[in-house]
């Protein structure tokens, strides 16, 4: 199985959202999970996952692991060059360096040309970012190129992004 993980803030509370498939090629979910967590740490600059980690673990909570080939988040797993962690790195040690990471980020750093790969989809002419950790990054980047649907957005990502806003 395959999950992708993204959070929405809002007020003082954070939705989470995981989206679970089997094939990169797959247009709809096998299952979505969400959770709303209140009383979310502040926004700090440069350390983003202090916020996000939390969410995605206790999501993680209601999956079986074992069950688990690969995690996407929508961010970065290495945000520089120098090879400095982001949300996904720091989720590939959290557990245990036993899943491999995908970050999707939809904005590029100047300072990581190294370690994340742009990745035109459909006719877009803004990129996704691609990360990753405990993968090759041409084969995540690959994976990703692969999934379902016409956009720069792929379709599962973008329900997703959908589900994370709905009440």
């Amino acid at each position: 199985m395959i999950i992708a993980f993204d959070t929405y803030y809002y007020e003082n509370k954070a939705k989470t959202i995981g989206v679970s498939f089997n094939k990169w090629e797959n247009d709809k979910p096998i299952e979505i999970y969400s959770e709303i967590i209140e009383g979310i740490a502040e926004y700090e600059p440069g350390s983003f996952y202090k916020r996000e980690m939390p969410c995605i673990i206790s999501l993680l909570k209601k999956i079986d692991l074992n069950d688990v080939q690969f995690i996407i988040v929508d961010g970065y797993v290495i945000l520089d060059d120098d090879g400095k962690y982001g949300l996904g790195g720091h989720l590939y040690e959290k557990l245990g360096e036993k899943i491999p990471i995908i970050g999707v980020a939809k904005s590029g750093y100047d300072s990581n040309k190294l370690n994340s790969k742009a990745l035109l989809r459909g006719e877009s002419k803004k990129p996704l970012y691609i990360s990753a950790i405990g993968i090759e990054l041409n084969l995540a980047f690959e994976y990703i190129k692969s999934m379902h649907g016409n956009y720069r957005m792929p379709t599962l990502l973008q329900i997703m992004d959908t589900k994370t806003k709905e009440n």
